[in-house]
């Protein structure tokens, strides 16, 4: 194969995608660089080799004093046209070399008519290859590679058009395929696999073909058997296969498929290309001795060779017409001759010049003196004259291939010294003229400054051609790529780290996917000495493409071979050869190539310059941050962000990161704000603190943010900005106490010394993450213990003079923040949970003391629950506010001491008494209850709370106390339920005032909504029972109104016996008895509470007998009252009913319907939302319900 023909670049992918091409990796060469005899290897047809510029000076061919092969053909096609006669394969060569591809296209075309096809032409124009690269590039490319098409862009680390991602460049920026697409690049793909298997294999059988006469000598010699070759190797396998599926060994074939998995024995065609099938194994036996051998007819095989290369006896011809066969034959045959003639000038050549080293070499035995060792090398520095400047490995390496051969043809008598020079200096002399042979390059150097290693010289007179003839029977590859580096043995550093840089391009895209991660270190090493830039360059992004989709594990690896890279080479190699590979898969389509972008970026940033580090990676990484759709790789660019928080000294960027916090809270995914509060926040924080921002611009910042939400809040209150800014606040709140630590008056007196008392567990709350532990950014535990210590002390012996951090947490924060609290709004459950949260935390990190004598003194003094204010409008007006429920559940609740749960019993009461007295709204209240119930351990506090509410002596406080057990229910277990809320209840429902007994209603219907229990069950429904048929309570409307709504609201959710016995026939008594009432305003509060129980009771399943006997009569009874009061809800009424008789007639189609809503399967959707707007602006009024219910004129 030709040297190079592997794309270093094409691994990013997978090994199907590494088809083999052309790297370019043979540069053009001086003629001073090629006569040191390093071999560029037989040039390639142009179907597989680069741009035409090179070719010309790659070519290695015969030539006679200097002058290249190919001027003599022309010259001899000049000159000489009558006499020699030009092959039309020379000709095609030439035109294709020219890139004349239009006129090569001609004359292929005319061949084949004429039935003459060139196995060239039609190699060049069956590869798809040779056109695709001629295509256009994208932008911003850093060097340029001529192309078959023309100029060629490339990137400095992209070498062919298969590596790009042309999506990228994309009018309309979709860099998304559609279906269609995938599929067909797919079936692409797998058709260039066959196509590279194929050629792999017409490789191996030209490369494993046997010359004729060897072959005759093993037909001659039956015991030297001919070794068998891949093709028919795969051959017989196909045959043998045949055969045991034919007769029947079916296992046998099996496990013979298994052990050559590497064939398709489905598939002739899999053998090898244009190979027609021989007969079964039964036949070819019949007949072995029985017919005499066929002419084989053979096909061109040659790949990447041109005919001036090949030996004579290369060409055979393929049998079409014996006419044609025959002409061909005379056309190679004057190739031959031609060719003949041109070594035989170049033999006489060089046999002058051996002559005259010869005579130049005893002139200077003579000169020499003493030490034959001083003539060799000044010999060898001369005759290194016009050779030119070596490459770069020049003398690196002990070259195998050479042996001498100029030696033989020498006086037998010369010493060792003079063998030495002849050899140096003929090396020069072929070097420049030809490679054709392995064996021509008779080189056996070593390094200079070391002496050449000598071999014994047999003492014959061989002739040279007979010698090197003799030597071609030793057979040996060194003219390709791999050929050529197996046969150098690098003996130094150097030499290994250039070798590697040559192989390991060839070596990625043929290792499997899963183990590629098994040569990074091989990559590093090679990348880390390697001493030109451009291969450097290749291998780091080898590195960064060596994997397609890397998992977790795999980008530890890359990861920690990058940083590894980087504390050997230093921050300028890492900014000028890591950052561009980054750089440039900022944008990749696969999200595990972006992640590793991100994790790069900061892994590396402390081994980077700082101001690359605070301007090009964060730039980059706030790009990925504000574009990237995949939220895994925002969440790594949000942790890198925090160590360049970490490492970053520029103050002007503050504000930049202030912006970068601000936009990773408000991400839609849940982990990236995660990885916000617990990396990036605490490093952000960090840097703050030493900037002295943390308490002057970070803090009040955020505050000033959440006044401004409450400001625009008026008509509806962003909760999710809210809490956005409060959790930042909240993740805040241990970088604030630890700069409270550090700037105390008694932080020059901590010390470490003597024995320290443990810090106790629960002193913290637990962090979110070990950034936002306090010892952590403290020191140690054990520093921190010194300082909880004499914290404790200063606030509780030595005040807080002097201590500003302090004094400003004490006299600006915190009432900054109990004035927030007072402007949220009550009814919002999440607003309330967030702060209560926050203060939580606050009170617990600040500690024991400073929440008793800071912070509650501060609540304390604005609620102002004494007994002489009760009546005070201020007091009240305060009480209503969220201030209340935030104090009781986010700074009474912090510590579960027996003193502090009677401090929170109390203020409970207080409240409770003061909001009943004063006729406030209870929304403070119950916003306590619903936070301090979600937590069991509060629930036998809350307990006592209102049995204190159940004996107090006002009959208000009662009332409040009898709708506070509807909350608790829900969220206590039922035994306390049946021990303290259910005789607590029935002692109410006894109470002389009968506002008393109605509060008791709702609880009650919430314990039949929520309780199992029969007997607690049971204990309910008499004490309803009693409501309902007791004579006393005939006249009571609002009792009814309440037993009605109750009945509507847990009706459906109820045991189903209990709806059955119990609610719908009292709703049908209620119903009928509504409609003898007189007072206009009564009927239409009953009716209007009938109807919403009604709608709600009809989702449930309902028998037949309920529903003729109560369902149809109540819902008759409703109608006639909303025939005269409102027509609109007579149209729903009227139609639930007729469902109703229709489903007690068809039984059948009811019982498969279900628990079908009657109101949603037939009410009109236009007549419901008109009647439920119209309900929505419904009064207490019963002037304003008359009106509504007026008939339209």
């Amino acid at each position: 194969m030709a040297a190079g023909n592997v794309n270093p670049f094409n691994v990013s992918d997978s090994e199907d995608e590494a088809e083999q091409r052309q790297d370019g990796a043979d540069t053009e060469r001086s003629p001073s660089d090629e006569a040191q005899g390093h071999s560029l290897g037989p040039f390639s047809p142009p179907a597989y080799s680069e741009p035409a510029a090179l070719l010309s000076s790659n070519r290695t061919s015969p030539s006679v004093d200097g002058i290249p092969a190919s001027a003599a053909a022309v010259a001899g096609i000049g000159g000489g046209g009558a006499e020699t006669r030009v092959s039309l394969d020379a000709i095609a060569a030439q035109l294709l070399r020219d890139q004349y591809i239009l006129t090569a296209l001609e004359l292929h075309t005319e061949l084949l008519e004429a039935g003459r096809e060139l196995p060239r032409l039609r190699d060049y124009f069956s590869n798809p290859g040779n056109f695709e690269r001629q295509s256009g590039t994208p932008p911003a490319c850093k060097e340029q590679a001529v192309g078959p098409g023309g100029p060629l862009n490339r990137a400095g680390s992209i070498s062919t058009l298969d590596s790009l991602d042309f999506a990228r460049y994309s009018d309309d920026g979709n860099r998304e395929s559609d279906e269609r697409v995938a599929v067909l690049e797919f079936e692409l793909r797998k058709a260039k696999e066959t196509i590279q298997a194929l050629r792999a294999n017409l490789t191996q059988a030209a490369e494993c073909e046997i010359p004729s006469q060897e072959r005759k000598n093993y037909k001659s010699s039956p015991e030297n058997q001919e070794p068998i070759r891949p093709l028919e190797k795969r051959a017989l396998n196909f045959l043998v296969n045949e055969y045991l599926l034919k007769n029947e060994y079916k296992l046998a074939s099996i496990t013979f498929s298994d052990e050559n998995d590497d064939q398709d024995f489905e598939l002739w065609d899999d053998v090898g290309l244009n190979i027609p099938k021989p007969p079964d194994l039964l036949q070819l036996y019949r007949n072995c001795g029985n017919i005499l051998p066929l002419h084989r007819d053979t096909v061109d095989v040659a790949v990447n060779v041109d005919p001036n290369d090949l030996p004579g006896d290369y060409f055979t011809q393929e049998p079409v017409q014996q006419t044609e066969a025959i002409q061909q034959q005379e056309e190679v045959v004057q190739e031959l001759e031609y060719q003949i003639g041109l070594l035989n000038s170049e033999k006489q050549s060089l046999a002058e010049q051996i002559k005259k080293l010869q005579s130049d070499i005893q002139a200077l035995q003579r000169n020499v003196s003493s030490e034959p060792t001083s003539a060799v090398k000044s010999t060898q520095s001369k005759e290194d004259t016009p050779c030119g400047k070596p490459p770069l490995d020049n003398g690196q390496y002990l070259d195998i291939r050479g042996v001498t051969e100029t030696d033989s043809s020498s006086d037998a008598n010369t010493t060792k010294t003079s063998n030495t020079t002849t050899t140096a200096t003929t090396d020069c002399t072929e070097r420049t003229t030809t490679a054709t042979q392995p064996h021509a390059k008779l080189k056996s150097q070593s390094q200079q400054g070391k002496s050449s290693v000598q071999f014994d010289q047999p003492n014959r007179k061989l002739s040279p051609a007979f010698h090197q003839a003799l030597l071609s029977f030793c057979r040996m590859s060194t003219d390709s790529r791999l050929g050529s580096e197996v046969s150098r043995i690098a003996d130094s550093e150097q030499s290994v780290m250039l070798m590697l840089g040559r192989c390991l391009p060839h070596i990625v895209p043929n290792v499997l996917l899963a183990k590629r991660e098994e040569l990074i270190p091989l990559i590093l090493c090679t990348a880390c000495l390697h001493p030109e830039p451009k291969e450097r360059d290749q291998l780091l992004h080898i590195l960064f493409n060596l994997i397609k989709r890397p998992d977790d594990e795999q980008r530890q690896m890359i990861l920690t071979g990058c940083v590894a890279f980087a504390r050997h080479v230093g921050p300028t190699r890492v900014e000028a050869e890591l950052l561009p590979q980054c750089w440039e898969q900022i944008n990749h389509k696969y999200p595990e190539r972006r992640l590793l972008v991100a994790e790069a970026c900061g892994a590396l940033a402390p081994y980077l310059p700082k101001e690359i580090r605070s301007s090009l990676v964060l730039s980059m990484l706030q790009q990925m941050l504000a574009e990237d759709k995949a939220d895994m790789v925002r969440e790594a660019v949000v942790k890198s962000l925090a160590i360049i928080m970490g490492y970053i000294d520029d103050p002007d960027k503050y504000s930049q990161g202030f912006e970068l916090m601000l936009l990773s809270l408000g991400d839609p995914s849940e982990r990236v704000v995660s990885a916000t509060h617990q990396v990036f926040i605490p490093a952000f924080a960090a840097w703050c603190t030493e900037l002295g921002n943390l308490q002057s611009q970070l803090i009040p910042s955020l505050l000033t943010r959440i006044e401004k939400l409450l400001k625009q809040g008026e008509y509806g209150l962003d909760e999710h900005k809210l809490h956005m800014y409060l959790s930042a606040l909240q993740s805040l709140i241990p970088s604030l106490f630890a700069v409270l630590l550090q700037n105390a008056p008694f932080t020059s007196r901590a010390k470490l010394q003597g024995d320290v008392p443990p810090i106790e567990v629960t002193r913290f709350p637990r962090p979110a993450s070990p950034l936002q532990d306090v010892a952590t950014i403290v020191g140690s535990r054990e520093q921190l213990a010194v300082l909880l210590q004499l914290y404790d002390h200063q606030l509780q012996h030595e005040g807080t003079t002097g201590w500003d951090s302090l004094l400003w947490v004490v006299n600006q924060f915190l009432p900054q923040l109990i004035e927030i609290v007072g402007r949220i709004n009550v009814t919002s459950s999440t607003c309330v949970h967030e702060f209560s949260r926050f203060f939580w935390r606050l009170c617990r990190t600040f500690g024991k003391i400073f929440t008793n004598t800071k912070v509650k003194p501060q609540f304390q003094e604005i609620l102002r629950l004494s007994e002489e204010n009760v009546d005070a409008s201020a007091g009240n007006g305060i009480l209503t506010k969220a201030t209340v429920p935030i104090y009781a559940t986010g700074v009474l609740t912090c510590y579960n001491q027996e003193e502090d749960r009677k401090l929170l019993v109390g203020f409970l009461e207080d409240v409770m008494t003061t909001l009943s007295l004063s006729h406030a709204p209870l929304d403070s209240l119950k916003a306590s209850f619903v936070e301090l119930g979600a937590n069991p351990a509060f629930h036998e506090l809350l307990l006592t709370v209102l049995w204190y509410g159940v004996v107090h002596t006002s009959a208000l406080v009662r009332c409040t106390a009898a709708r506070m057990f509807e909350l608790l229910v829900k969220g206590v277990n039922e035994t306390l339920v049946a021990q303290r809320v259910v005789p607590a209840l029935i002692t109410l429902s006894s109470d002389p005032e009968i506002s008393v007994r109605i509060s008791t209603i709702p609880a009650f219907g919430t314990i039949m909504e929520t309780v199992t229990q029969k007997e607690l069950l049971e204990r309910v429904k008499m004490q309803l029972a009693s409501f309902l048929e007791d004579p006393q309570y005939q006249d009571q409307h609002s009792l009814h109104m309440e037993i009605i709504k109750t009945f509507g609201r847990v009706g459906p959710n109820a045991e189903p016996r209990f709806r059955d016995e119990f609610v719908l026939p009292h709703l049908h008594k209620l119903a009928l008895c509504n409609n003898q009432q007189t007072v206009e305003s009564k009927r239409i509060d009953i009716a209007t509470q009938l109807f919403e129980a009604y709608s709600a009771l009809s989702c449930c399943f309902i028998s037949e007998e309920l529903m003729v006997n109560h369902f149809l009569p109540g819902l008759r009874c409703l109608r006639t009252d909303m025939e005269q009061l409102s027509p609109e809800h007579e149209v729903i009424l009227s139609s639930m009913i007729k469902e109703c008789e229709i489903k007690v007639e068809n039984k059948g189609i009811g019982e498969a319907q279900g628990s079908i809503s009657i109101a949603a399967s037939l009410v009109g959707e236009d007549a419901k939302t008109k009647f439920l707007s119209k309900m929505g602006q419904l009064t207490t009024s019963g002037a304003m319900l008359a009106n509504v219910f007026q008939r339209k004129k």
